[in-house]
């Protein structure tokens, strides 16, 4: 777990061999000290007689270079940076016992860094099954609040039933706030309206109070049940309310409240108002500043009319010192601005609540599986000398650098940060100790850092040494630190006593000006000027601090040190000036890719390589896949547990939308805002069975998406065998019948063919007429014997 890099010793000696240039020589520094900080390589020799008659041998060099030089090991000053894990307990699978509970690795390390190196190590996090979880309801009470209190009399039980989902340990608390107890927050006219702010309604409703504990955090969830049935309403006279103190009491009131050490606090506020900000106090003549302590008085805070209410810093400072997390469950009305409140107080998620709160087990359920699904790396008390850059292997093995956050995990995944630690300068201190803490955990890596910036044989300096010249100079480290308005070596020579002379010893090349322009030649060496800009130094007067490449008028950008013409920049940063960011956090769609995969991440700017992208996150791109193309993998491996995203077990990496199983689509989505009506997607694809799978997506203003996905797809039915084999028979059966029909036909046609045929020749055949002689016609004589006649 220490630091891969490989020496900087070897690698500059074997670039001082080709290039002829050495930069622990080049820098003329004449302390032990200002050696250490010229490179981490560098070394320096404290034997007293190194160098003796060569005056162009210097004390500050490469390690191996000294010891060639004749400097013995025992002499030499070479402070190196170390790494040591000093408690480095396993990650837990489970949550058998909360105090037990391991899910960050390691727990505490010990460093000790050098000016300019840095050491890099390696931090795993791992959410545990079934961890405690400690619920505190937080209600606003204010008259318009009504119908959400009745509604949630009705919930307690189902509340504790869904979240004894996520866990088997659930504890739930109930507070209650309106605004603070002092005019013009307080209602005072018509008589009486102190202590019933709604006697104006001929009701009764309870007296204003700015924050109160109903119930502490307990297991007994029948008891949240009794204590929010006995609640009443109230009234304050202006509109935002007074929820941020009721946030902080409930945040630094640990006790009084019951947070358990070891269970995850989630604070949730219900409101549908804006709230009160710092300095709002002073309208009621309140100039003291919230102090973030507990002010608890028979669980009624007590000193509303005293403080000001908190400010956003605040809380977020307490959110982290008491390992909360907030989940804002606000109407649509200002769910806008408390989006804008969770920009910067971390650890804070924003739910759209419904006009009478029926969603707001649903909204917790969702917040709470949103929190756990992310982890996001916080620092306390880090130095401002020392320079920390993170990069996030999440899930998949990939490697994201400049991020220090890992989402769409699920519980049980491990992830883990590498830290490159790095000192820019010396601070005062030799010694610090900070902390690194996944937002919203108990759990927490303790990193205790030693500044190695001084040498060993600065604590045996002799000041008014006689080896400097009778006196004229502190002995330190095998050299001389001459006194005021002495130089040389031992402190041989007085600026009184000396004339600017062009000593060859100053000059770098026979035809450059004497100590590079910078600086006179005084007793054989150079003594480099004052500037009004920085520092200048070096055996001839080479270098300076502030002659490096500016951006935007900053030195090296702000984000890096000028040593000699070059900037040497901060971890996190590079560049000739150091403007260039390594972090890739602003590089993340909304989907959790870099560059929404259509580009590089450069400078902490997307380059959008793919034709046609363009965007922040090179997210908009008319002629790439449309909307539906691209969900219907994500559609395909979160509903369905199959499709490409799953074989390369990408899916929790790319896929961040939020699905909801419905039966069918609706055109209009009655229980949303007609934003949302405007920025649905239906969307339809054929899946690997030939099923068509129908699902819709939406997209919010701050980029949280949902897709509806229909639960059954619509697959093709099966074959009817009877109604085939029938369907068969009857086709048999016309076609014989139609075969004989036309074979009626066809004879019929033939024969009418035929007699035609034979009337036509017969009407054309010619008969001759003759007697024949041999006939002779019949005679036939008949005598009736009766006839008499007359």
């Amino acid at each position: 777990m220490g630091s891969p890099l490989p020496s900087l010793a070897f690698l500059l000696l074997f670039a001082s061999s080709v290039c002829g240039s050495n930069i622990c020589t080049s820098r003329g520094v004449t302390t032990c000290r200002g050696c250490l900080s010229v490179h981490p390589s560098c070394a320096w020799c404290s034997q007293e007689e190194f160098g003796m008659g060569r005056s162009s041998l210097s004390r500050c060099d490469f390690k191996e270079n000294l010891i060639k030089e004749g400097c013995s090991e025992a002499a030499i000053e070479f402070l190196s940076s170390a790494l040591k894990i000093t408690k480095n307990d396993p990650l837990s699978d489970k949550s058998s016992n909360p105090a037990d509970v391991t899910q960050i690795r390691p727990q505490k390390l010990h460093m000790t860094l050098r000016l300019g190196d840095t050491k890099r190590f390696t931090v795993s996090v791992k959410q545990v099954e079934d961890y405690p979880v400690d619920l505190y309801y937080l209600m606003d009470l204010s008259y318009s609040m009504e119908d959400d209190l009745f509604k949630l009399q009705t919930l307690g039980d189902k509340l504790a039933e869904s979240m004894g989902k996520t866990t088997s340990n659930l504890r739930l608390g109930f507070g209650a706030f309106v605004d603070k107890t002092i005019y013009p927050y307080l209602i005072t006219y018509p008589a009486g309206a102190v202590e019933n702010p709604c006697v104006a309604l001929k009701r009764e409703c309870h007296p204003q109070v700015s924050f109160k504990n109903v119930l502490s955090l307990t297991e007994k969830v029948s008891r949240f049940t009794e204590e929010v049935k006995k609640q009443q309403v109230s009234r304050n006279r202006d509109s935002p309310e007074g929820g941020f103190d009721a946030i902080m009491q409930a945040i630094v009131c640990k006790e009084k409240i019951g947070w358990r050490p070891d269970a995850s606090h989630l604070l949730v506020l219900t409101t549908d108002a804006q709230a009160h900000l710092a300095l709002d106090g002073r309208i009621a003549g309140i100039v003291k500043p919230s102090d973030g302590e507990c002010y608890l008085d028979n669980d009624i805070y007590n000193q509303s009319s005293v403080l000001d209410y908190p400010s956003l810093g605040l809380i977020a400072d307490k959110m982290s010192e008491n390992n909360i997390n907030l989940i804002f469950a606000v109407t649509s009305y200002v769910v806008p601005l408390y989006q804008e409140y969770s920009k910067v107080i971390p650890g804070t998620t924003v739910g759209t609540l419904s006009a009478d709160s029926g969603n707001v087990i649903q909204l917790i359920q969702d917040a709470y599986a949103k929190i756990r699904s992310k982890v996001e790396l916080e620092l306390l008390g880090v130095p401002d000398e020392l320079n920390l850059s993170f990069n996030a292997t999440c899930l998949n093995g990939e490697v994201i650098q400049g991020l220090k956050s890992c989402s769409g995990l699920k519980i049980g995944d491990t992830v883990s940060f590498s830290v490159d630690a790095q000192l820019r300068s010396c601070p005062k201190e030799k010694s610090r100790t900070f902390t690194i803490k996944p937002v919203g955990f108990k759990d927490l890596l303790e990193i205790t850092v030693d500044f190695a910036c001084s040498c060993n044989c600065e604590a045996k300096a002799v000041p008014n040494s006689p080896v400097c010249t009778n006196g004229n100079g502190t002995y330190e480290c095998g050299g001389c630190q001459c006194h005021q308005g002495r130089l040389g070596p031992r402190c041989e020579c007085s600026l009184d006593e000396y004339t600017l002379s062009n000593d060859a010893n100053c000059l770098p090349t026979p035809e450059s000006p004497i100590c590079s322009g910078k600086g006179d030649c005084l007793c054989g060496q150079c003594s480099c000027h004052t500037s009004e800009f920085g520092q200048i130094w070096g055996k001839y007067c080479e270098c300076d601090n502030f002659n490096c490449l500016r951006f935007k008028g900053a030195l090296c950008s702000g984000h890096g040190k000028c040593n000699c013409g070059f900037c040497q920049c901060d971890a996190g940063w590079k560049g000739k000036n150091c403007n260039c960011t390594t972090r890739t956090e602003t590089c993340l769609s909304s989907m959790g890719l870099l560059c929404s995969g259509r580009g590089y991440c450069e400078c902490g700017e997307c380059q959008c390589t793919q034709p046609g992208a363009y965007g922040k996150t090179c997210e908009k791109c008319h002629t790439c896949p449309d909307t539906c193309t691209i969900r219907q993998q994500c559609v395909e491996c979160q509903h369905f547990k199959r499709g490409q995203y799953i074989s390369d077990n990408s899916c929790n990496r790319i896929c961040k939308d939020e699905i909801k199983v419905v039966d069918k689509l609706k055109k209009k989505m009655e229980e949303k805002l007609d934003f949302q009506e405007q920025n649905t997607v239906n969307c339809s694809y054929k899946d690997e069975n030939d099923c068509i799978v129908h699902f819709q997506y939406y997209e919010d203003k701050t980029g949280n998406s949902v897709l509806y996905v229909v639960k059954e797809p619509e697959c093709p039915q099966g074959p009817d065998i009877l109604v085939v084999l029938l369907s068969v028979a009857g086709a048999i059966l016309l076609l014989g019948l139609v075969g004989l029909l036309i074979w009626k036909l066809m004879v019929t046609i033939h024969d009418r063919k035929e007699f035609a045929k034979f009337e036509e020749e017969r009407a054309k055949a010619k008969w001759d007429t003759g007697n024949n002689p041999l006939y002779k016609g019949a005679t036939s004589t008949f005598t009736n014997v009766t006839y008499r006649g007359n």
